[in-house]
C-alpha cells in the first residue's frame, strides 16, 4: 500500500507530454562570462543539433554573468536571429547564480546546462534528458569518469578531477562519479524545491545541488560522455579548487549538525518500494539493523578498550561500570544519528537520559555475569572475563536495539510531522491536469513565475527591466501538519 504524501511533497514522476503550444520541453542554459569568441559557434552548433535530433520543442537560454566584453551584443544578435534562443543578463558574476536564476523562472519541465566550450559531445544530450522526460530520474549528469566514457585531457586536470571526486566520496559519502562535468539536467518540479537549499552561487553550485539531492533520496542518472579538454578554458583551477574545498567543508558541517531540512525532499516522487506496507516487515528494519550492528561492533571494541584501561587501576565491577557509561553515551549518540536518522539537537538530552536507562539494564546483565563468574572461581583469568562480558554484551545488545527502536527512537512518521515548503508559487506543470495560477507574475517565457531581485541600492526590480536578473533565492515558510495545499493535484 502506498503511503500518503506529507504536505509539500512534489507530484509523482510522470512521463512528460510533448508540451503545450509554444512551451518547450527542454531549456538548455549556457552560462557565459566574456565568451565573445566561443558563444556564437556554440549556440549555432547546439541549435543545429537539437533541431536535427531532439523530438520535442526546445529553447536555448544564454545567461550572461556580467560580461565586460561584447558577449551581451553577441547574445542579443543570436536572440534576434534564432527563434529558439533567449538571452538574459545578470549584473553579478557566478555560474551558480545564473543557473538558479534562469532555472527558477523557466517554464520548461526539463532544465539543462552545458559549458560554452562544448567539450562534451552533444550526442550525449538526448540520453541525458531522456530519463527525466520519461519520469525515471530526478537529475542527470554527464560523467567523464564512467568506464565507458572517452576522455581526452591533460594529466593535471585528470588528477585534479579524480582527487576532487575522491574527496567528495570520503567526506560527504557522495556516490555519483563526476561532480564537475559541465553537462547536467534536472526536472523543473525538483528544481523548484531543491534550489532554495543550495547556497553557493559559483562553481560549487552543482556539486552542492547533487550532494543535497542524493542525501534527500532523489534519483541521479549518470551518462558516460565523450569529452575533449578545452586548452583555452578561462577557469582558474587553484581558486576554483579552493572555493570547492570551502564548499565541501560548509556542506559537510551542515549535514553533520542536521541544519539542512532534507526530510522535505526525502523520496517525494512516485511509488518507492521502500514506502510500501509489507506485512510482517517493520519499516526501515533492515537498514536500522545494519546501522545498529555497525555501531554496536564499534561500541563493543571501544568498551573493551576502556574496560582494559580502567581495569589497570580498579576492580572489575568499577571498570565495567565506567567503561559501560562512557561507551553508552557514545553509542546512544551514534545510533541516534546514524541508525535512526535523528538530526539536530532537539530531544538529544531526553534521548541520552533514555539511553542511560538502557545502559542500566546492560549494566545489570554484565555485572550479574561478572558476579556469577567470581562466584564460580576466585581468580578468573582476564581472557575469561572478556569472554563472559562479550556474551553478556551480545544479550544486552539485542535488548538495547529493541528498546531503542520501540521506546527511545520510535517511528513517528504516522504522526504527520511539520514540514517546510518553498513559499514561491511553483511553475505551471506541463499536462492537462495542470492548475493555473492567475496571481503569479509572468516571466519573459510567458508561463513561469519570475523571482524578483533586491539590488544593493534597496530597489526591487523585475527581470523585465532591461532583461537583467539578480540572485533569485527563494525564501521558505513553515506549513502546519493539517494545512493542505490547494495546488496539490493529488
Amino acid at each position: 500500500m502506498r503511503t500518503e504524501p506529507s504536505p509539500g511533497n512534489l507530484p509523482a514522476r510522470e512521463h512528460l507530454p510533448a508540451g503545450n503550444a509554444g512551451t518547450p520541453v527542454l531549456d538548455v542554459v549556457i552560462p557565459v562570462y566574456n565568451e565573445e569568441k566561443d558563444l556564437q559557434p556554440c549556440v549555432l552548433r547546439l541549435h543545429e543539433h537539437l533541431a536535427r535530433t531532439f523530438p520535442y520543442a526546445f529553447r536555448i537560454t544564454i545567461a550572461d554573468n556580467a560580461s565586460t566584453d561584447t558577449t551581451p551584443l553577441v547574445a542579443a544578435r543570436l536572440e534576434a536571429e534564432i527563434a529558439e534562443v533567449r538571452a538574459f543578463r545578470l549584473e553579478q558574476k557566478g555560474r551558480g547564480r545564473a543557473l538558479r536564476t534562469v532555472w527558477s523562472a523557466s517554464d520548461a519541465p526539463v532544465l539543462a546546462y552545458m559549458d560554452v566550450d562544448l567539450s562534451t559531445d552533444l550526442n550525449a544530450l538526448l540520453p541525458l534528458v531522456a530519463p527525466l522526460i520519461s519520469g525515471h530520474s530526478d537529475l542527470a549528469i554527464g560523467s567523464r569518469l564512467a568506464r565507458s566514457s572517452r576522455v581526452v585531457r591533460g594529466a593535471k586536470r585528470e588528477f585534479i578531477s579524480r582527487t576532487y571526486n575522491l574527496i567528495l566520496r570520503g567526506s560527504l559519502q557522495a556516490r555519483f562519479s563526476d561532480a564537475q562535468c559541465g553537462f547536467k539536467a534536472i526536472r523543473r518540479d525538483v528544481a523548484q524545491v531543491l534550489l532554495p537549499l543550495v547556497e553557493d552561487t559559483g562553481w560549487f553550485f552543482d556539486t552542492e545541488m547533487l550532494v543535497l539531492a542524493e542525501r534527500a533520496g532523489l534519483r541521479i542518472h549518470e551518462v558516460p560522455v565523450d569529452w575533449v579538454d578545452d586548452p583555452d578554458s578561462t577557469v582558474h583551477i587553484v581558486k576554483t579548487a579552493t572555493d570547492d574545498l570551502k564548499g565541501v567543508w560548509r556542506v559537510g558541517r551542515a549535514l553533520a549538525t542536521g541544519s539542512l531540512a532534507l526530510d522535505r525532499l526525502a523520496r517525494p516522487f512516485g511509488d518507492d518500494p521502500r514506502d510500501r506496507e509489507i506485512s510482517g516487515v517493520p519499516k526501515g528494519l533492515a537498514r536500522q539493523l545494519v546501522g545498529f550492528c555497525v555501531v554496536g561492533g564499534l561500541s563493543t571494541l571501544f568498551y573493551l578498550l576502556l574496560y582494559s584501561g580502567f581495569r589497570t587501576f580498579s576492580g572489575s565491577q568499577v571498570a565495567n561500570a565506567l567503561a559501560l557509561l562512557v561507551s553508552a553515551v557514545a553509542n546512544t549518540a551514534a545510533n541516534r544519528r546514524l541508525t535512526f536518522g535523528v538530526r539536530g539537537r532537539g530531544g538529544a538530552v531526553k534521548h541520552q537520559a533514555q539511553g542511560l536507562v538502557v545502559f542500566g539494564i546492560g549494566l545489570a546483565l554484565t555485572s550479574g555475569s561478572l558476579a556469577a563468574l567470581n562466584a564460580a572461581t576466585n581468580d578468573p583469568a582476564h581472557s575469561t572475563e572478556l569472554a563472559v562480558l562479550i556474551a553478556a554484551n551480545l544479550a544486552a545488545t539485542v535488548l538495547r536495539f529493541l528498546l531503542f527502536r520501540a521506546w527511545v527512537f520510535p517511528d513517528r512518521r504516522d504522526e504527520s510531522p511539520s514540514t517546510v515548503v518553498a513559499s514561491h508559487t511553483p511553475a505551471v506543470p506541463v499536462g492537462p491536469a495542470s492548475p493555473v495560477y492567475a496571481t503569479a507574475p509572468q516571466s519573459p517565457y510567458g508561463s513561469a513565475p519570475v523571482p524578483h531581485e533586491t539590488t544593493s541600492y534597496g530597489t526591487t526590480h523585475s527581470p523585465h527591466d532591461h532583461q537583467t536578473w539578480g540572485d533569485a533565492t527563494m525564501q521558505l515558510q513553515p506549513v502546519r501538519p493539517n494545512d493542505h495545499d490547494p495546488r496539490d493535484a493529488r
